[in-house]
């Protein structure tokens, strides 16, 4: 649970360019993206459907004492703006794909995205000539509704990562809380980040200790030392389009460091 805090403050929270990620989920509407986000988050479930436009988070780690950032880009089904979701792409460092076990057509757009990410990704490293890998986990959502309401086979998902080792394939339920811990332990292990980012492997505090939370080392009183704490950041902004842009184009031309993007400042 989030930690009751006595105290206010600003923060103003300094995290090296090489450890902040963002992770980009994608698929058609209505799949629960945003729902594996919100336990991803904060551990609920809301049953009210609303629809996503475009949603920015962001969580900032001390993690045995080194300061990591993970903005996540919880995107629209209906894609209303494909240049958007091609600089989405262009711009993400890990992904999840989701679609929903009783809707086939949602299986076929996350085959789609796939090779989308793949082509765009692909296009970007032969510019760049990076050789970093790509994780990526499909995500099978519902998977607590009745089988008979089943439309896509477990066989038919593992298929789709069968050949890539940096791809994984989960069935989980936003709603039942099942196997999304695992899901993001798995994602994060493949994209070489501590696993302590995963929803249960870290204290949650909440933002008013962010004065503290990138201390070395980094204590609260009452609370049993752990060498992971996780915070939301509430106050942050999606990086402007013309940020992002500058982002790529810096990795193209080599003109600064590949890790270099704007950051916001927790106000």
């Amino acid at each position: 649970a989030m930690m009751k805090t006595m105290s206010g403050g600003n923060c103003n929270l300094n995290v090296p360019a090489k450890n902040s990620y963002r992770m980009v989920v994608l698929g058609a509407s209505r799949v629960g993206k945003s729902s594996i986000v919100s336990r991803f988050l904060n551990g609920r479930f809301d049953d009210q459907y609303t629809p996503t436009i475009e949603d920015f988070h962001r969580k900032v780690y001390n993690i045995r004492g080194d300061m990591y950032q993970l903005d996540i880009l919880d995107t629209s089904g209906n894609h209303p703006f494909p240049a958007m979701r091609r600089l989405s792409i262009l711009t993400g460092d890990v992904f999840i794909l989701v679609f929903s076990l009783d809707n086939r057509e949602s299986f076929d757009e996350v085959k789609r995205l796939q090779k989308q990410i793949l082509e765009v990704k692909s296009c970007l490293k032969n510019k760049t000539k990076e050789s970093a890998d790509l994780p990526m986990v499909i995500c099978g959502n519902k998977n607590d509704h009745s089988e008979i309401f089943r439309k896509v086979r477990t066989d038919e998902g593992e298929n789709l990562v069968s050949s890539d080792e940096n791809c994984a394939y989960f069935e989980v339920s936003a709603k039942k809380n099942t196997n999304v811990d695992e899901m993001f332990y798995v994602l994060f292990s493949m994209a070489k980040l501590p696993h302590e980012m995963s929803p249960s492997l870290h204290r949650k505090i909440s933002i008013q200790y962010g004065d503290t939370f990138q201390q070395k080392p980094f204590r609260m009183h009452r609370v049993k030392d752990m060498d992971a704490y996780g915070m939301i950041s509430p106050f942050a902004r999606r990086p402007s389009v013309n940020s992002d842009l500058k982002y790529i184009k810096s990795k193209v031309l080599r003109e600064g460091q590949s890790r270099e993007r704007e950051k916001c400042t927790i106000q």
